[in-house]
């Protein structure tokens, strides 16, 4: 499925970016350019995993819409279920964003 294969490339990249990143706040903006100038294909990985992101959560939404119009809703429990694991993926990406 594609939103398996969007968060698979998603912890891939993130992990591979993970590698060269630096989080201490005066070297941060450096390892970003170090990344996308000396990394083979660093500007690539980057790249992917930026854009990668809002695929992954426009997959989401369209997995989303699907349950809406085949009436998934009905199932209350499951719903609930994907309601709170949609709010823990967003918030996830806010963590993810605002952090470093």
């Amino acid at each position: 499925s594609l939103l398996g294969i969007c968060l698979i490339t998603q912890i891939l990249t993130g992990l591979f970016l993970a590698m060269h990143y630096t989080a201490d706040t005066q070297s941060a903006f450096s390892s970003v350019a170090h990344i996308c100038r000396d990394v083979n294909y660093g500007w690539l990985v980057r790249n992917i995993h930026a854009n990668g992101a809002s695929l992954f959560f426009i997959c989401i939404y369209l997995h989303i819409g699907r349950g809406l119009y085949y009436g998934s809703y009905m199932f209350t429990e499951t719903w609930n279920i994907g309601v709170i694991l949609l709010f823990l993926v967003m918030a996830t990406a806010f963590v993810g964003y605002v952090l470093p």
